[in-house]
């Protein structure tokens, strides 16, 4: 069974920009939601997948993942997104013997960053580099499929997303 394990954070600041040892381009899109899936295509550099994902907000998930060619991912996602497109970059940012996933995010989620470290179990100690922030592992707005439909550019000047925000990830 393919389980994520994964623990996310907001940044505090942008230090971890000097620690960073690649990056990609994002574009994903969400083709079905429903209470226990979210179903996406997405283009990873130069690599199309798509993923089926339990609802969100949890620590540990089921997530089943498979490449498909890049030229059909990008097909699929005109063809099949049933919300606006999730765009952002993804650095690599090594710390503490976790390889971090920084998404800085574009267009309607733009001013958004989170950091996203996945775990091999549950409690597997986790080593907090400064920049790492408030945790929103549980609040499923921090979640893709959710800032698809709420992004983060409608919510309010404290971060709080608009009060009929989905509670899906």
């Amino acid at each position: 069974m393919a389980l994520e394990i994964e623990r996310k954070f907001l940044t505090l600041d942008d230090t971890w920009k000097a620690s960073a040892t690649g990056s990609a381009h994002i574009l994903q899109g969400y083709f079905a939601r429903t209470p226990l899936l979210r179903a996406r295509i997405r283009i990873y550099g130069d690599k199309g997948f798509i993923t089926l994902k339990s609802e969100g907000g949890k620590l540990i998930r089921h997530e089943y993942e498979y490449e498909i060619p890049k030229a059909e991912a990008v097909e699929m996602i005109k063809q099949f997104s049933i919300e606006p497109i999730i765009t952002k970059t993804r650095y690599d940012v090594p710390y503490g013997g976790v390889v971090w996933a920084v998404d800085v995010f574009e267009g309607a989620n733009r001013g958004l960053v989170l950091a996203e470290a996945e775990l091999e179990t549950p409690d597997q100690a986790l080593s907090m580099p400064r920049w790492a922030g408030r945790e929103v592992t549980n609040d499923r707005h921090y979640g893709n499929s959710s800032l698809a439909r709420y992004p983060f550019v409608t919510w309010d000047k404290h971060g709080n997303p608009p009060p009929d925000g989905e509670d899906g990830a």
